[in-house]
């Protein structure tokens, strides 16, 4: 059994048992969560949403937030001494997928 659901902007695939890593949900670790924007469930058939599987949800548990390594971003223009350095830490939420519910 997997669901294919969206969370900030970008979409997942996970089954019950699973530890995703998706961008920062609000809550605390500890906490339940749920994803209401499912596209697609598998149990025995297929279930593609049109776009959206109706009354279809996945729920799981915050593990864990923090933030990612550093991505150093550098701009540099050859013979004219121009160099920026910029650094990015994303922000994100490991979260353990706990059940797909369907009706």
């Amino acid at each position: 059994m997997y669901a294919i659901f969206r969370t900030g902007g970008k979409q997942f695939k996970a089954s019950p048992g699973d530890i995703i890593r998706v961008e920062r949900v609000a809550g605390e670790p500890g906490a339940t969560v749920e994803f209401n924007h499912v596209f697609a469930v598998r149990n025995e058939k297929l279930t593609l949403g049109s776009p959206l599987v109706e009354n279809a949800k996945v729920t799981g548990k915050i593990l864990l937030n923090d933030r990612a390594a550093k991505v150093r971003v550098l701009k540099y223009k050859r013979k004219k001494q121009y160099r920026r350095t910029i650094g990015h830490r994303q922000n994100y939420s490991q979260v353990l997928i706990q059940e797909i519910v369907t009706a």
